[in-house]
């Protein structure tokens, strides 16, 4: 099934910017900052790769228009969260979780949002590591420490 509707907004990428934002870790004496490369990921979202995987997948998602007009009205597109994985030299992502309030705004399984919407980030992610950050022989991981933001290649998409 298509989903026939105009391409949101990506979003932005707010997650845990720092080290010492997760409970488990301990804040070291010199921070490093963000090393999830939310900013530079945010910015290649917003120059096509977004608007690229949200229409891959919209051509085969599940949800219907009145489900995905209630996903944009709980602003759930904004509290997805993309972030390079340093352990993992890949883009990771962290679909929404609802709250049970939440939960009783969708007419129809709202597992099945849950699982449309895990499936978009995995779509953005891949469509990330495919096509917005291929990796190449002479270098391996998608950011080299030398690289600036500004010296990317963005594709050009209109």
């Amino acid at each position: 099934m298509t989903l026939n509707v105009e391409v949101p907004d990506p979003p932005s990428l707010r997650g845990p910017q720092s080290r010492e934002d997760y409970d488990a870790v301990v804040e070291p004496d010199d921070d490093p900052g963000d090393d999830y490369r939310r900013g530079e990921l945010e910015t290649i979202l917003r120059n096509g790769a977004w608007t690229d995987a949200f229409r891959e997948w919209a051509d085969g998602t599940g949800l219907a228009e009145r489900e995905f007009r209630t996903v944009v009205r709980l602003e759930l597109i904004d509290r997805f969260d993309f972030y390079w994985d340093p352990s993992e030299d890949e883009v990771g992502y962290r679909a929404p979780e609802f709250s049970d309030e939440e939960r009783g705004e969708f007419e129809r399984d709202e597992d099945l949002v849950e699982d449309e919407l895990d499936t978009l980030g995995r779509v953005v992610s891949e469509m990330l590591e495919n096509e917005y950050l291929p990796r190449d022989d002479e270098r391996w991981g998608f950011f080299a420490d030398e690289e600036r933001e500004d010296e990317y290649e963005f594709r050009d998409e209109e």
